[in-house]
């Protein structure tokens, strides 16, 4: 059996105080995935990923980078993923490339096999390469933090909220160079609050909440734990009283002629509701179903907690 990317058994973290942000995770990313790791504001997402890169220390339980336990190998397990953090931190007086030549240099990479300049051109920044980094917008210090996570050539890559505070053009530029990467074998780990990113990106997902894994499962497994589905209802008149229908979670008028119903798919059927509708005298024009998405399973899985 191939050893996952990532292991981690029974993951705990207790910091001073007797704050408990993990406790007893455990959990297996895939090598070659693209691994969605979500879960509401303080469930435990970055003291994780903080743990795996080094930078704080866990209290309890094992994890694994590539093979390589963090407290036996540290510096096989550190060389093993590359982080991109949320914060744009850098040196306001170095630049773009000076900025990688010094990460390859920590790494230990020596200078025949750095590989700053193909970076920068692979995320654009091949024309920024020696101006000062305060110089640099939001976006580009977004894109220059990818390329940093790079330069050791890590087979294992985090991404942290990459595209919190991005336009759409940005976002999309970023996706397409990530998956460039995958394509290329990189495991791909990915934490975001935009939850159709994850939906469209990540063929498996894990949600963290409270310092627990709820829910570790392929894309498709977990969108068809959803039992609740939308049905939206235009009517010829004005509604007077909501009616009730057997089944129905919740059903409300946005405005006087439409109907707004979420019904569990497993107790009752579209057609149903509509016959109740009918049989209630309200004549329906128009009809609309929406299935639920991951949105709706994550509200579900952490209790309405949202990002």
């Amino acid at each position: 059996m191939t050893t996952p990317a990532i292991r981690l058994t029974g993951l705990e973290k207790t910091y001073a105080g007797g704050k408990r942000a993990l406790d007893g995770i455990s959990l297996e990313i895939p090598r070659g995935s693209m691994f969605g790791l979500l879960g509401p504001n303080g469930a435990g997402k970055s003291t994780l990923i903080n743990i795996l890169a080094g930078l704080v220390m866990k209290t309890g339980g094992k994890a694994e980078v590539w093979g390589f336990d963090i407290d036996e190998h540290p510096r096989n397990a550190k060389a093993s993923i590359g982080v991109v953090p949320q914060e744009l931190l850098f040196d306001a007086f170095f630049t773009p490339f000076e900025t990688l030549e010094l990460q390859a240099g920590l790494y230990g990479v020596p200078k025949e096999r750095r590989r700053s300049m193909e970076l920068l051109e692979k995320v654009r920044l091949a024309d920024k390469a020696h101006v000062y980094t305060r110089q640099l917008s939001g976006g580009m210090k977004r894109r220059l933090l990818i390329a940093k996570a790079l330069v050791h050539n890590p087979p294992v890559i985090i991404l942290d909220e990459p595209t919190a505070g991005v336009d759409i053009e940005l976002r999309q530029m970023l996706w397409q160079y990530v998956r460039e990467l995958h394509a290329g074998g990189t495991t791909i780990v990915l934490t975001t609050h935009y939850l159709e990113e994850a939906e469209e990106l990540c063929d498996r997902i894990a949600i963290v909440n409270h310092g627990r894994i709820v829910a570790d499962k392929s894309k498709a497994d977990l969108l068809a734990q959803a039992r609740d589905k939308r049905v939206l209802v235009t009517l010829a008149d004005d509604i007077v009283t909501l009616p009730e229908i057997e089944g129905v979670s919740r059903i409300e008028a946005p405005d006087p002629r439409r109907l707004d119903i979420l019904y569990d798919k497993q107790a009752v059927q579209a057609g149903a509701i509509l016959a109740r509708l009918q049989a209630a005298g309200l004549s329906v024009v128009d009809v609309s179903t929406r299935e639920a998405d991951l949105e709706d399973v994550f509200l579900e899985l952490t209790g309405g907690l949202s990002e």
